[in-house]
């Protein structure tokens, strides 16, 4: 019996198929269907029943996956542990963000700071906040980063990374003529909104009172998943949308052209990361924290003058 065994049956009774498990795994399926059988041999006992589709996990099978996930979870702690004690920032890390914030960090802070730090292994997993916490809570991921403060989150510990200011991305040439928009004027008959379960929703209804979008046609029913999506449509049909600042470094000069700032106090959301609890793990969190607040310091308006802005909560 292995590790490699265990991270297999893990696999298996996670994806309740052969193929797809030995694909997560990076190995074939011949391998892993061999090695998982070994184990049972070895052990005398059948953790999958093979003749049922999708696979199912035996009752005693059950038993065995929760003990092997324990020992994995107790042998990834002793390697950070060890990474700790010889001063060593490494280890795995398993981490949550939702949608609206990594593809703005994902590729420029988290990929410095894994070039920085060779020794840090990172599954990164695009999440909604409830899935994350729902995930933190299973023990699936070690810290997640969400938009704060968050009703469902005070059980966990906190750190922040930085305050975003929240824009306003329009289609309408008309509101070249203000410097800022005044929430109550605009024509909140023309939004473009992410789906449900996305706390950059709940921010925009927070600042203006919306209504049904008439651009699109009666018999489509559409909600976007990502803010690239929602520049588009703007860019395609007109409109408006919100955008959290970061996303303007993702925009062409032209479409820059299409952001505006709200009247002061400007609304701003704050990021975080959180996570269930202290473990060995806690320095890769701390200094991916400290890594990203450096980053991000010289960049954000609202670091310029916060008493011109006000929070706009994400529920």
């Amino acid at each position: 019996m292995n590790i490699q065994q265990l991270e297999y049956l893990i696999a298996v009774d996670k994806y309740k198929h052969f193929g797809k498990a030995a694909q997560a795994c990076f190995i074939t399926q011949p391998t892993l269907s061999a090695m998982i059988q070994k184990f049972e041999d070895e052990l005398d006992v059948k953790v999958f029943d093979r003749t049922t589709h999708p696979i199912r996990t035996t009752d005693v099978g059950l038993q065995i996956i929760d003990q092997a996930k324990v020992i994995i979870e107790s042998v990834n702690e002793l390697k950070n542990k060890a990474n700790l004690l010889n001063n060593i920032l490494g280890g795995t890390i398993n981490i949550g963000i939702i949608p609206t914030v990594s593809s703005f960090i994902l590729p420029t802070e988290i990929f410095q700071f894994l070039k920085d730090n060779p020794k840090i292994q990172m599954n990164v997993k695009e999440m909604t906040t409830d899935n994350i916490i729902k995930a933190l809570k299973a023990g699936e991921l070690d810290a997640g980063i969400i938009s704060t403060p968050y009703d469902t989150a005070d059980e966990f510990y906190q750190e922040f990374l930085f305050n975003e200011e929240l824009m306003l991305y329009s289609s309408d040439t008309e509101t070249k003529k203000n410097s800022y928009i005044i929430p109550e004027e605009l024509n909140v008959e023309k939004v473009w909104l992410l789906e449900e379960g996305n706390c950059l929703r709940s921010q925009f209804e927070n600042i203006c009172h919306l209504k049904e979008n008439t651009l699109k046609p009666k018999n489509l029913d559409f909600l976007a998943s990502n803010i690239q999506t929602l520049v588009h449509m703007v860019d395609k049909v007109g409109g408006i949308s919100i955008l959290p600042e970061l996303a303007l470094s993702q925009l062409s000069e032209e479409q820059k052209k299409k952001v505006y700032r709200f009247k002061k106090p400007f609304p701003y959301r704050e990021i975080s990361i959180i996570y269930y609890k202290p473990t060995f793990k806690q320095k890769i969190i701390d200094e991916l924290s400290a890594s990203i607040q450096n980053s991000l310091k010289g960049r954000l308006n609202y670091n310029e003058n916060p008493k011109e802005y006000v929070s706009v909560k994400p529920q």
